[in-house]
């Protein structure tokens, strides 16, 4: 037997039990790294302006946390007390309320009439609040977990910063290509990720920021709703109703219809065309030439259906994984192309 392949043979089962080894540990150390390759740019334009590398470091977890983390942890502990404060009696009368709406609508959309108040008479309010109550207790019971990989990916991503430019080298040398095919294959993938990464933030802090402060001169806990407003636009063209139509709806169901006209218009107008079609695309071109070292044009459409396929595979992390394994390939296909036009 070669030597080389007796070493690929020892590697291969050292990696498999080295795998076991960290197995509870291996999902933050993947979103960890892939964090850190996609704000690469960022940690480097703050090392080089302080000039400092463990300041940049504390820099970019305190940043992390600010804008990805917090809000999460926010999230997660209103979303339960808010089901722990509903009242059954608040929730029948709205449902009273909603009916004798029904009742005011004119004979000539009978149609539509009886197909309300058929909805409304199949709805078992003690068996709704069960489920909501089941759901909240199956989110306490699963944040506790959360929180633990949060903290664990903070602490991933601190060390692969701090470590980063050493890292990166011996990865690089690593990798069976010349030193400047790997250096490109990691510019690349790195390129590729920071874009779709800060799609994405961009998209929940500006639309989320836009929501939260509009949302709170109306009563509402404008914090609570910017964040998941931040989460839902990541959908396209239905993300952001799926926010506002039902906070429209409780306005009309309490009485306040001038209030649920001016959420309505305000989400379409303001938000969707205004923030969403107009100003959104112009500050991703702006981090595009500024803060990414190579510009690269993502379809935003591919950006959506690798979110939504590494939710359904990875759960929640998989909104991160999902995007860098598709950007990753995209990345090889990239240099398979430089390969192939050398070839030829």
């Amino acid at each position: 037997m070669k030597p080389q392949y007796f070493l690929i043979t020892i590697a291969a089962v050292t990696l498999y039990f080295l795998s076991d080894l960290f197995a509870p540990f291996l999902k933050p150390i993947i979103v960890a790294v892939l964090l850190a390759v996609a704000t690469s740019s960022i940690f480097d334009m703050i090392k080089h302006k302080i000039n400092s590398n463990i300041g940049a470091t504390i820099c970019m977890t305190i940043i992390l946390s600010a804008v990805f983390f917090i809000p999460l942890i926010y999230f997660i502990f209103n979303i339960v007390g808010f089901v722990n404060s509903i009242d059954q009696e608040i929730v029948i009368n709205m449902f009273d309320y909603a009916k004798n709406l029904v009742q005011e609508i004119p004979d000539q959309y009978s149609r539509v009439k009886d197909q309300l108040r058929l909805l409304l008479e199949q709805v078992d309010i003690p068996v709704l609040i069960e489920k909501i109550i089941s759901f909240a207790a199956f989110v306490g019971k699963n944040s506790a977990s959360f929180m633990i990989d949060m903290v664990m990916i903070l602490i991933f991503y601190f060390f692969i910063n701090l470590y980063k430019t050493s890292l990166s080298t011996y990865l690089i040398e690593l990798v069976p290509l010349n030193h400047e095919d790997g250096k490109t294959l990691f510019m690349e993938s790195s390129n590729v990720m920071s874009i779709v990464l800060y799609s994405i933030l961009v998209t929940a802090v500006f639309e989320g920021l836009l929501f939260g402060i509009f949302i709170h001169f109306f009563g509402f806990d404008g914090i609570l709703l910017g964040v998941l407003y931040g989460f839902a636009s990541l959908i396209p063209v239905i993300g952001g109703a799926l926010m506002w139509v039902p906070i429209a709806g409780y306005e009309i169901f309490t009485g306040n219809v001038s209030n649920a006209i001016i959420i309505v218009s305000y989400s379409i107008i303001v938000i969707s065309l205004i923030a969403d079609t107009i100003i959104k695309p112009i500050i991703i071109k702006y981090i595009n030439l500024k803060v990414v070292k190579n510009p690269t044009k993502i379809n935003e459409l591919l950006i959506f259906f690798s979110i939504v396929a590494g939710l359904s595979t990875f759960g929640f992390w998989g909104m991160i994984i999902g995007p860098a394994m598709v950007t990753f390939f995209i990345s090889i296909m990239q240099l398979l192309k430089k390969y192939s036009n050398d070839v030829i």
